[in-house]
């Protein structure tokens, strides 16, 4: 039997709500392009070029460590970069479409496809780079202190 922390059941929760967001819906939202029937998403703030986030909500966590928690989308073109030399808090990341590589610091490169699921520590570096032909989309849970 494995012993899983409160962390670790948080963090496996959250990831499992977030796959039953609908991230065709978050795409079609982001080109404009939604079909009749479908709520498209706010098209979110430019953070880089190629690069926005979509706000979603934040509200009272009843995790005791955390105060807040919240979600947010980061779509990436495809060639389209990030850099973020400190995470501003504790976080859950999901790729919800795409493939995303993903560089944690020195030594610390990998790549995430579609359905992975990440976890980055607050103030680690985190620079995204959409190498792959198509629109990569970054679910983040937000854990706030």
């Amino acid at each position: 039997m494995v012993n899983i922390d409160r962390r670790s059941a948080l963090a496996f929760g959250i990831t499992a709500a977030s796959g039953l967001a609908m991230p065709g819906s978050v795409a079609a939202g982001m080109s404009g392009m939604s079909g009749a029937g479908e709520t498209a998403a706010p098209e979110g703030r430019e953070v880089a070029p190629g690069v926005r986030i979509i706000e979603y909500t934040k509200r009272e966590s009843v995790i005791p460590s955390y105060k807040n928690v919240g979600m947010r989308d980061f779509v990436y073109q495809p060639g389209a970069k990030t850099i973020n030399p400190s995470m501003p808090n504790e976080m859950v990341c999901h790729m919800l479409e795409g493939e995303l590589s993903v560089n944690h610091g020195p030594g610390m490169d990998f790549v995430v496809k579609k359905n992975a699921v990440w976890s980055c520590a607050k103030g680690q570096p985190e620079n995204g780079h959409n190498t792959g032909s198509t629109v990569a989309i970054m679910r983040v849970i937000d854990l706030l202190a």
